[in-house]
């Protein structure tokens, strides 16, 4: 019985300095780790909703779409939904999430990523490989505010997801032919077009109107005549020869400056900011509320 009791003790002591410290910290290890970073591949697709945001053929659909995409432009674009990122930062999570699940094509995991969390209501793009130079930090800004008026803000997420791929196809397209979208020459959304198509009509109404009530109150001593008749005085027009004389032409010409200004990376305040992951790549990026 004293055997048994010493070994017994022994077992207790052990499980107390041993065993229960190095599950507590590994449950700490886990914890503070971005959640749902690393899955099971054969789960993995270039849509993770995992907040449940989209219905199903919703989903179906926009998953299609990015696959279309990313095999247009060898370079995954990647959507990733969740109800909360923890304790981890929005960047790091974005990053992560492509790292560890093994996202990217070549040796440069070519690829962009969007990551939506819910509970802080929090956007963020995070991009690799040629991704980097297609999405500047302008050009992510941009994207991100076309999102939001797209149905990010009002809950029309499907609506707001499709936008993100679109763009993301002109941003490639872009991209590929040497001159990304950047600071001076962003793409116009319709919203843009439309406004200032609306804008410059009621301008040039509001001018005319303007103009012609000028020209109408200088008209004081001009009186509406019942015929055409009654606007030419009686004898007052009498044409007896008529003959074109050229006296002479004048031309005038001035050269047109040439802009020496150029937008982008170099001198206008654009390009891309990069930063290192916790897996040692080289990441772009960017992000804010919805």
């Amino acid at each position: 019985m004293r055997t048994v009791a010493r070994v017994s003790l022994l077992v207790l002591l052990v499980c107390s300095f041993v065993v229960l410290p190095l599950t507590s910290a590994l449950a700490t290890q886990q914890s503070s780790a971005p959640a749902d970073v690393i899955r099971d591949p054969a789960t993995l697709s270039l849509l993770m909703d995992e907040a449940g945001l989209l219905s199903s053929s919703e989903a179906a659909a926009l998953r299609q779409k990015l696959v279309a995409l990313s095999n247009k432009h060898n370079a995954d674009i990647v959507i990733v939904t969740v109800d909360s990122i923890g304790s981890a930062t929005p960047m790091n999570f974005a990053d992560d999430y492509f790292d560890y699940n093994g996202y990217g094509r070549g040796p440069n995991n070519d690829g962009i990523l969007l990551l939506i969390s819910m509970k802080d209501r929090d956007w963020w793009i995070s991009t690799t490989g040629k991704g980097i130079y297609a999405f500047t930090d302008a050009g992510i800004k941009f994207i991100g505010e076309q999102m939001i008026s797209n149905g990010l803000s009002s809950g029309d997420y499907s609506r707001a997801f499709n936008s993100y791929a679109d763009w993301c196809d002109k941003f490639f397209n872009k991209a590929a032919k040497g001159k990304p979208f950047d600071v001076g020459h962003l793409p116009k959304s319709m919203a843009d077009v439309f406004g200032w198509s609306v804008c410059g009509l009621i301008v040039g109404l509001l001018i005319a109107g303007i103009h012609g009530n000028s020209l109408k109150r200088q008209l004081i001593s001009v009186k509406k005549k019942a015929q055409a008749s009654d606007y030419i005085l009686p004898g007052s027009l009498l044409i007896t020869t008529a003959n074109d004389v050229f006296l002479n032409t004048r031309v005038t010409s001035a050269p047109i400056p040439v802009s020496t200004s150029s937008s982008g990376s170099s001198g206008g305040g654009g390009g891309s900011s990069t930063h290192t992951s916790s897996s040692g790549t080289s990441h772009g990026g960017g992000g804010g509320k919805f």
